[in-house]
């Protein structure tokens, strides 16, 4: 399966390897530099390039490039989702995977990778698990390992490791039994020039935060459960309970995870819940200015509030400078990128956001290759723009009665405005 994984920083510096089957050369990597070298954006590098000998499957997370090479054909989606998790992993054990964290923590790092890979192939892939077998680093625990020279590696075997509940251990008790679910949906959407929807969708998820004492068996049900379009679950969810009752049962595990996510887009017309009015003119080049007008308001959201909102606009090549005012939050232009960013806060119904000014132009002849893309970025809390709703959360298996709260969050996904 996975013979090796090179963890890459933004400079293509190769700052981590790690080999389990046979030690492959660093100079596979220039395979990707190339790609790195053609793509504009992180984003734009190919997921899976094939070479002669090999093929590299990469993902882009936390500033850092994760390459995995394989000798043989696999289902690039596995390997992905395996990539995923080891970045999951490490900002579980370490708060945050940047490249300074990585570095300081080399032992445990490369302990993880041996315990999540066996022979090329997924082994412990449960935060329980792992945290059973390595404990996570601690100022005391670091020193205490220098100075005995132990490692962090537990010498007993994890107590769900070999059960069928592999993801849950055993004799879990808390004081307080409670369990939290955030319903969160991310809009994906492009508006053309005249406010029209182009195209629009829902990626959700479920994430859970379960502190609930012993193995409690739980069962989640839905208002609505016939909105998905295409869910993917977590492993303890028993799937054929779903498919015939549209019920999620599960045995959770302990702490936090992703129960689920899932897509919403080809049935009906997902809600815009966010409107802009823009005036863009670019043509006053006689004068070497332009006029930028830009109006921000709600549109569909139930009531709730629309907070945290920022407006990106990368503006042509050829802007030297905006002078804007706003009448709300702060704005700023920077002239290397040509980006605009608007700060804009929390919109009130009662005096909408507005930013209108000059833009400085050559006055030489302006050609502008397209007009420019409104970028925005939003958060709804307590609103699910699909209208889903938890309707019922029971457990089975222990006497006690837990606290049980859901959380609902719209956040703006890939959400663009055509100018």
């Amino acid at each position: 399966m996975i013979h090796s994984l090179f963890i890459i920083n933004s400079a293509c510096d190769v700052f981590i390897e790690k080999h389990w089957k046979s030690i492959i050369s660093r100079s596979v990597c220039d395979y990707f530099f190339d790609q790195h070298r053609k793509a504009i954006n992180p984003e734009d590098i190919p997921p899976v390039i094939a070479t002669p000998h090999h093929y590299l499957i990469s993902i882009y997370r936390c500033g850092l490039y994760f390459v995995a090479v394989c000798m043989t054909e696999v289902p690039p989606l596995f390997v992905i989702e395996f990539l995923h998790r080891v970045v999951d992993t490490f900002e579980d054990y370490f708060s945050e995977c940047s490249e300074n964290v990585v570095k300081d923590n080399y032992v445990v790092v490369y302990e993880l990778l041996d315990e999540m890979l066996d022979n090329g192939f997924p082994l412990a892939t449960e935060s329980n698990i792992l945290k059973e077998l390595i404990k996570p680093p601690n100022i005391l625990r670091t020193i205490a390992n220098s100075v005995t020279g132990k490692s962090n590696v537990s010498a007993i075997l994890p107590s769900g490791q070999l059960s069928n509940v592999p993801w849950r251990r055993s004799g879990v008790k808390y004081t307080n039994n409670e369990a939290y679910f955030d319903v969160i949906e991310e809009v994906d959407a492009i508006i053309d020039k005249g406010g029209a929807t182009v195209f629009a969708e829902i990626q959700g998820y479920i994430d859970c935060s379960i502190k609930l004492t012993g193995m409690p068996d739980l069962s989640l049900s839905f208002m609505n459960p016939r909105l998905f379009d295409d869910v993917s679950f977590h492993p303890c969810v028993r799937f054929k309970r779903w498919e015939s009752e549209r019920i999620l049962s599960f045995i959770p595990p302990d702490g936090n995870f992703r129960l689920m996510s899932y897509h919403i887009g080809s049935q009906g017309i997902v809600a815009i819940p966010i409107y802009i009015r823009h005036t863009l003119a670019l043509k006053e080049t006689t004068t070497g200015s332009g006029r930028l007008d830009i109006t921000v308001g709600p549109k569909q959201t139930l009531g709730r509030t629309i907070e945290n909102v920022v407006i990106e606009v990368p503006m042509p090549k050829s802007v030297l400078n905006c002078t804007l005012i706003p009448n709300q939050g702060k704005h700023s232009f920077d002239p290397v990128s040509k980006v605009l960013t608007w700060e804009v806060g929390r919109i009130e119904t009662t005096k909408l956001p507005n930013i209108r000014g000059t833009i400085s132009l050559p006055v030489s002849p302006v050609v502008t290759d397209s007009n420019p893309v409104i970028n925005v970025k939003f958060t709804i809390n307590q609103l699910a723009l699909s209208g889903l709703k938890v309707n019922r959360l029971d457990m089975y298996g222990e006497k006690y009665k837990p606290f049980k709260g859901v959380k609902y969050i719209t956040k703006a996904g890939k959400f663009q405005v055509r100018m």
